[in-house]
């Protein structure tokens, strides 16, 4: 496995949608290892394919205790289903370190995706778990959580990204 280098906004590659992956082979494989120890040791909860630079619908995911990992690797994830009812949650992100917002999300989904053996599944998943599997969806679809919140909020945060990556403040691929 390996750690791959993290996309940091704004950058024009994070807002291009992704392509469907034909199948889960060995490639696609190797990139859900190498995205989960790059999400574990940024740390991370979730991680999209489009933010290490790569233009598949592949993320990962992984909300539980530290000591005890239950990652997801999906390929090609869809949402079949979103609940009523909605839950604002305070939501980051690896691809602006640092930077936070309140985004509304429904408060639980169904998602039906390819494993890392190839085999459709589907997952419900509420709480925690759902808001990151919408949020790491939006990847794949280049959209980032602050397109979620005011422009003002939005516009805030990205310049002071901007800024500091004129200063030098993260590493840029």
């Amino acid at each position: 496995m390996a750690r791959l280098p993290i996309i940091i906004a704004p950058d024009p590659r994070l807002a291009r949608k992704a392509a469907a992956v034909e199948r889960v082979d060995a490639e696609v494989r190797r990139l859900m290892d190498d995205m989960l120890e790059t999400m574990y040791a940024a740390p991370g909860v979730g991680l999209a394919a489009p933010q290490v630079g790569v233009l598949k619908r592949v993320i990962v995911v992984d909300v539980g205790p530290k000591d005890q990992p239950q990652p997801h690797r999906m390929a090609n994830p869809e949402i079949l289903w979103v609940s009523d009812e909605d839950a604002s949650f305070n939501e980051g992100c690896l691809s602006l370190p640092e930077h936070y917002a309140d985004v509304v999300r429904p408060r639980a989904v169904k998602v039906c995706y390819l494993d890392q053996d190839n085999e459709i599944r589907e997952l419900q998943a509420e709480g925690l778990l759902a808001i990151c599997i919408q949020h790491e969806i939006d990847h794949l679809d280049g959209v980032l959580f602050v397109d979620h919140v005011s422009a003002l909020k939005r516009n805030m945060i990205l310049r002071k990204l901007v800024k500091a990556k004129k200063q030098g403040a993260f590493e840029t691929v």
